[in-house]
C-alpha cells in the first residue's frame, strides 16, 4: 500500500516536472529562436532545412546594428520615457497606496474595486479613443503625453502592489510615532517609506517593465522618428532601410529585450520576495 503510494508520488512529481519543462521550452524557444536569427548569415536564413545553431556565429550583426543604425537613439528615448513614467508612477502610487492602506473612508471598497477595473483596460482598447482626445488638444507627438498616458496605463498595478506591501506594516508603528508627535508625512517619510524601500524598489522594476514594452501607444501618439522609444524604433528600422533583413531586425530585437532580460535575471530573487511579501497581510 505504501509503497503504491510513494510510486503514485512519483509519478506525479514527475509529470510535473515534465509540464514545467514543456511550459518552459514553449516560451523560451522563441527568445532562441531570435538568437539564433540575429548570429546567422542571409543564406542561413533561408537554408533548408534550418540552421539551428550557426556557425561561425555572426557577431557583426550586432556591430551593424549598433553602428549604422539609429538603435542608440531608441533605446535612449526609452530610457528617458521609462524613467520619467517610474518616477511620477511611484510618487502617486505611493500616496495613493499609503491612504488606502492607512485611512478608513466613504466609498473606500468601490474605490478600489475602480482601480482593479482600470487595470483590466488593455492599452490598445483605449489607443484610438487617445489619439482622437489628443490630436483634438493638439497635444501629439509629445513626451510629456505619452508620458502621462504610461503613468495612467501602470498606475493601477502599482497602487495595488504598493497597498499590500503598506498592509504588512503594522499600523502600531504609525500609532508610536504619531504618539511621539509624528506628523502623517513625517509617518509615511520617515517610518513607513525606509521599510517599504523593497517593495518601491520592485514596483520600480515592474513599472519600468511595464513600460519598456508599450508598443500600441506609442506607435499612434508619436509621429516623429526621433522621438520613437526601441519598441517602434525596431518597426521603423524595416520600414525606412532595405539593408536591414532578417538576421538585423533579430539583432535589433535581442538588443531591445536584453535590459529586461538582464533585471529580471539579476533581481529575481528580490522581485520575488517583494511579492509574496505584499501578497501577505501582517
Amino acid at each position: 500500500m505504501l509503497g503504491s503510494k510513494a510510486r503514485a508520488e512519483r509519478l506525479t512529481r514527475a509529470g510535473l516536472y515534465a509540464a514545467y519543462a514543456a511550459i518552459t521550452a514553449f516560451f523560451l524557444f522563441p527568445i532562441f529562436w531570435v538568437v539564433s536569427m540575429s548570429l546567422k548569415t542571409v543564406p542561413q536564413l533561408f537554408a533548408s532545412p534550418p540552421v539551428w545553431f550557426p556557425v561561425p556565429p555572426q557577431f557583426e550583426n550586432y556591430a551593424y546594428v549598433l553602428t549604422g543604425t539609429s538603435i542608440g537613439r531608441y533605446l535612449l528615448n526609452s530610457a528617458f520615457i521609462v524613467l520619467m513614467t517610474v518616477i511620477f508612477t511611484l510618487i502617486i502610487a505611493t500616496l495613493a497606496a499609503y491612504g488606502f492602506s492607512r485611512f478608513s473612508f466613504r466609498y473606500k471598497r468601490p474605490s478600489l474595486l475602480a482601480v482593479l477595473v482600470f487595470q483590466m483596460v488593455s492599452p490598445v482598447v483605449i489607443a484610438i479613443p487617445l489619439y482622437r482626445f489628443f490630436a483634438a488638444l493638439g497635444l501629439l507627438n509629445s513626451y510629456a503625453t505619452l508620458i502621462l498616458v504610461y503613468v495612467a496605463i501602470v498606475l493601477p498595478f502599482t497602487t495595488w502592489f504598493l497597498k499590500g506591501y503598506f498592509d504588512t506594516i503594522p499600523y502600531e508603528m504609525d500609532e508610536a510615532a504619531i504618539v511621539d508627535g509624528a506628523s502623517r508625512w513625517q509617518v509615511l517619510t520617515r517610518i513607513l517609506l525606509p521599510v517599504c524601500a523593497p517593495g518601491i524598489a520592485t514596483a520600480a522594476i515592474l513599472a519600468a517593465v511595464l513600460s519598456w514594452s508599450q508598443f500600441v501607444v506609442p506607435f499612434i501618439l508619436l509621429d516623429s522618428r526621433e522621438l520613437y522609444p526601441i519598441s517602434v524604433g525596431l518597426v521603423d528600422l524595416k520600414n525606412t532601410s532595405d539593408a536591414i533583413t532578417l538576421h538585423y531586425l533579430s539583432a535589433a530585437s535581442v538588443i531591445a529585450i536584453a535590459p529586461v532580460i538582464a533585471v529580471f535575471v539579476l533581481l529575481q530573487r528580490y522581485i520575488v520576495n517583494a511579492l509574496t511579501a505584499g501578497a501577505i497581510k501582517g
